[in-house]
Parts: C-alpha cells; structure tokens; sequence
C-alpha cells in the first residue's frame, strides 16, 4: 500500500512537471513547431521512400567558389570536412526526415552524407542493425575512410548504438549522434507491445544488452534529449547513461520528438561536434558547449557540469557526461 501511495505521488509529480513544461512559453512554441512539422514531413514523406543515390562531393585543392563557413571547416581540418556522415531515420519513418539536417550540415561544409532507409515494417533492432553494418562498410570501401559519424533518430540511434556496442561497430564510427532515441526504455513501447516496440520497453533483452559492459568500446556518444519529447517516458530515458561509454548527453528545452532533426540547437551542435575530431574519438576542445541548463527538477548528475576527456593511448578514459 505504501509502495503505492508513492508511486502514485511519483507519477502525480511527473504529470504535474510535463504540464509546467508544455504550458510554458518556449513548450507553446515548441508544441507549435512540432505540428508545423509533423504536417510538413507528411507531405514530405513519399519523396523519402525510395533510396537515395548520394554521390560524394568531389576531393577539393582549392577553395574556389566555397562561402566562408565550408571554406573555414575545410582548412580547420579537411579530414573532419570529408568524414562520411550517415544518417539513419526512425520507426515508421524514411530519410525525408532529414531533409533540414542535411542541408545545413552540407552549408556548414560537411560534403560526404548519406541517408540509409531501412523498412517501415522492421521486427527486429539486431536485423536493421545488421543491414547498418553492411552499409557503413560499403560506406567506407567507396570512400577510403575508415571510420565515420552516424546520426539516428529515435530507433534509428538504438539499431546504430547496437550496431556500435554489441557488433564491434566502434571499430567504424568515430561518433554517434542520437537524437530522441529511447536508450533506458519507453513507456510509449507498451501501447503495442509488438514486434519491434517490444525491443523498445524498459525491460527488454535489447535495452539489456546494451546496459552491458563495454569497456573497450571507441566511439563518441552524442545524445539529445528534451522536455517536449512525447514519445520518451521518462525523457531522461533519451539520455546514454552508461559508465564504459565516452557520452555526452545535451539537454534541449521545448523541441518536440519529430522536431529534434529541424531544430537549429542541434543542428549547430551536432556540426560543432563533428567538426572537432581525433583519431581516439575525443572531443578536440572543451569548445562544445551545452545548450542551456537541465531542467530545475532534474537530479544533481544532471545538473552538474560536463567532462570531456581526452582519450589516452588505450583510447578508454571516457565517462558518461551530461547537459548543464
């Protein structure tokens, strides 16, 4: 009965912080936005369906005919400039969800993105991630890099965290970006609990997997996270909180679930990130910064300032860090 009581409290408490969320202006605005979208990538949706034939920038020796910003990544560091981006789309969805995200990481000077379209009817988080890895290798024999970034959309960052944690993936990418993606679980999972969904609940054999250890895993985790989300229950459940993981967790206030590949936040956080890069999978500089601070209600791990460490020559000092 007392277990009950507090648990009742406990959600009376979450309920009470997600309404104070989405009644406060920038969750009006974010509300806004998210529908405005939403109504968008539907119209936008069939021209996302078949694959798409991406064909590499062409390798730069001059800088003619470049604006400002890409000239300025080039000479910054042309690797990171020519580092092959994949980005991966979520449950239901296609490739047309990244319609914005690309077009600003190409204006930022990113000249290598591709978009990989796994079926809308997937069953099974190990399968896609298979096919990921299939791609990321063909990715790197067309191009010569050996490792690259990847980006994940909701499901998307779960099937690329799996590809990277359980199939030796870090050995291919450098950094993962996820963005909305249900690390810890979600409650959304159990209003059908099937196929693919149930991979997605709290108490799966997916999430518990990737709750393993994995002390010699190389690749940067990026994850956003934000209040607005409302296919994430808890929305701390976005985050990566994992002690073997080099993580960086951002929170972003007031940016809806659909809404996290368009947002400007992030679209100039995540080409920030990428443009900062060692061979190690680090963070260069202590240059990329946190959005804004976590909410108010939120545990002393999240508000408490982050690290980013260098990995040493074992490439293993990283720790999990978060928004604040």
């Amino acid at each position: 009965m007392k277990y009950a009581v507090t648990r009742t409290r406990a959600l009376g408490g979450v309920a009470r912080r997600g309404a104070r969320s989405l009644l406060s202006p920038a969750g009006l605005k974010g509300t806004a936005v998210e529908m405005t979208w939403v109504a968008a990538h539907v119209a936008t949706y069939p021209f996302g369906v078949v694959e798409e034939k991406v064909v590499a920038e062409v390798d730069r020796f001059n800088l003619e005919g470049l604006d400002p910003v890409r000239r300025g990544l080039i000479i910054g560091d042309v690797e990171a400039a020519g580092t092959p981006i994949l980005l991966l789309h979520g449950l239901v969805d296609n490739r047309s969800i990244f319609t914005v995200l690309r077009r600003a990481l190409r204006r930022r000077g990113f000249g290598r993105i591709w978009t990989m379209n796994y079926h809308v009817l997937t069953h099974d988080v190990r399968a896609a991630a298979k096919r990921l890895a299939a791609t990321v290798e063909a990715i790197c024999e067309q191009t010569g890099y050996e490792r690259i970034h990847v980006i994940g959309h909701s499901m998307g960052g779960i099937i690329a965290r799996y590809y990277v944690q359980r199939m030796d993936g870090d050995a291919r990418v450098h950094t993962l970006v996820t963005l909305g993606s249900p690390h810890g679980g979600t409650r959304a999972a159990h209003l059908l609990p099937r196929g693919v969904l149930r991979q997605l609940t709290a108490r799966s054999d997916v999430i518990a997997e990737l709750r393993s250890p994995a002390p010699s895993c190389r690749t940067r985790f990026v994850s956003f996270w934000s209040d607005l989300d409302a296919l994430i229950s808890p929305k701390r459940s976005a985050r990566i909180d994992h002690p073997d993981l080099q993580v960086r967790n951002v929170f972003v206030r007031g940016v809806g679930h659909m809404s996290l590949p368009i947002d400007g936040r992030v679209t100039r956080e995540i080409a920030a990130t990428l443009a900062q890069l060692d061979h190690q999978g680090s963070t260069l500089h202590r240059g990329v910064t946190f959005l804004e601070p976590a909410p108010t209600n939120a545990s002393p791990a999240t508000s408490a300032p982050a690290r980013t460490r260098r990995s040493g020559r074992t490439g293993r000092t990283g720790r999990s860090a978060s928004a604040g």
